[in-house]
């Protein structure tokens, strides 16, 4: 490569390619380098100097407690540390069986009829979902509920809006269908506010007008709540990370996505089914890959349809360990937790006021330190 370019050495290059006036000449002005246990020490130390604090951001992000079999077991297990699909599945029957479960418990919590195997998080199960109603409705206008996640809006605005279709967030309850140019319409159960609300009348009039219906969810929350399907959705979506996944800075995490049987065909990602081998025994396969690398490029649902299945085995591992009794009880404490900071953080209004919240509140400060100092 030097030959080609006219030069004899590397220095010679970096000579011409590098400006005088930010070239340096001289060594770095570092430390002499440090052993192993040395250089442990040091970062331990420069460790301890944070402050940890209990983390109330929440918007579709909540710590929980993993178990300890799960975390040795699965977690930590070299054997599943991949979240790549298992193209020979007679050597990953104990991950297709995992997932299984993870889309058994996302159908039943969801109540529709078929979930996928995994998707990367929710904000990009949010934008799959809007693409569906779209390859269905051929229409270009999509509807976002101003009460979704913050992060969840701006991925399908960026996602969406690069393939020339136009979203639009508006209150759904004041959403007009009757133009029939809506593809569909997404809004958030409970809301990014904590809000239990009910979407049934959104539901009813966008279908009335040929629309299909999204709903981004919460799996916990739904261990208590009336399923999406019960109120029209023809999608669920969201993220499985309070069931057993760490918060790990953000990601990742393993998100999910529910339709009805009609709809199967358009749904990204892979889904898991059982099938019975030559000797009568039941096995586990993948049974639809909708995706670029397996069918024609054309005819694919999407081309960013990866399946956090390490994750996704997880959360559904944290269900098989807690038993649908654990889950709501899980549920209940949080709620409960909800009222009690609600209450201290709104004195004096009412109980009504709190009726509506679930599993999560907002609060906003308008003296923070005053707050804090209090």
């Amino acid at each position: 490569m030097l030959d080609t370019i006219g030069f004899k050495t590397l220095d010679q290059l970096t000579e011409q390619a590098v400006p005088k006036n930010i070239s340096l000449n001289k060594p770095l002005d570092i430390e002499e380098p440090l052993g192993e246990y040395e250089l442990i020490n040091r970062i331990r130390s420069i460790a301890e100097r944070n402050k940890i604090w209990r983390s109330y951001i929440g918007m579709g992000y909540h710590n929980c407690c993993v178990p300890h079999t799960i975390m040795r077991n699965i977690f930590e297990n070299p054997g599943w540390t991949t979240q790549y699909t298992p193209y020979q599945p007679e050597v990953a029957q104990g991950r297709l069986e995992g997932l299984l479960n993870y889309q058994t418990m996302v159908s039943e919590l969801t109540g529709l009829e078929v979930a996928n195997a995994s998707l990367l998080d929710e904000g990009t199960a949010a934008a799959e979902a809007l693409s569906l109603c779209y390859r269905q409705n051929k229409r270009r206008k999509l509807l976002l509920s101003d009460k979704l996640h913050p992060q969840t809006i701006s991925v399908v605005q960026t996602r969406l809006n690069s393939l020339g279709l136009q979203v639009e967030v508006v209150n759904v309850f004041e959403a007009d269908f009757t133009n029939r140019d809506v593809s569909g319409v997404l809004f958030q159960y409970p809301d990014t506010e904590g809000n239990v609300l009910d979407f049934s009348q959104v539901a009813e009039d966008a279908h009335a007008n040929g629309s299909l219906v999204c709903c981004a969810t919460d799996l916990l929350s739904l261990t208590l709540l009336r399923p999406p399907s019960e109120f029209g959705a023809d999608i669920a979506i969201g993220t499985s990370q309070r069931l057993g996944v760490p918060l790990g800075y953000g990601g990742p995490h393993a998100g999910f996505f529910a339709c009805n049987q009609s709809l199967v065909r358009l749904m990204p990602g892979r889904m898991i089914g059982v099938t019975r081998d030559a000797a009568g025994r039941d096995g586990y396969r993948l049974a639809l890959q909708t995706r670029e690398q397996h069918i024609r490029r054309d005819k694919a649902t999407s081309n960013i349809c990866t399946a956090q299945a390490l994750l996704a085995n997880m959360s559904a591992m944290f269900a098989v360990y807690h038993g649908p009794q654990g889950l709501k009880d899980i549920a209940t404490k949080i709620h409960h937790f909800a009222l009690v900071s609600f209450a201290l953080f709104h004195r004096g209004k009412s109980p009504e006021a709190s009726s509506k919240k679930l599993i999560a509140i907002k609060y906003e400060f308008s003296d923070y330190e005053g707050f804090t100092a209090g």
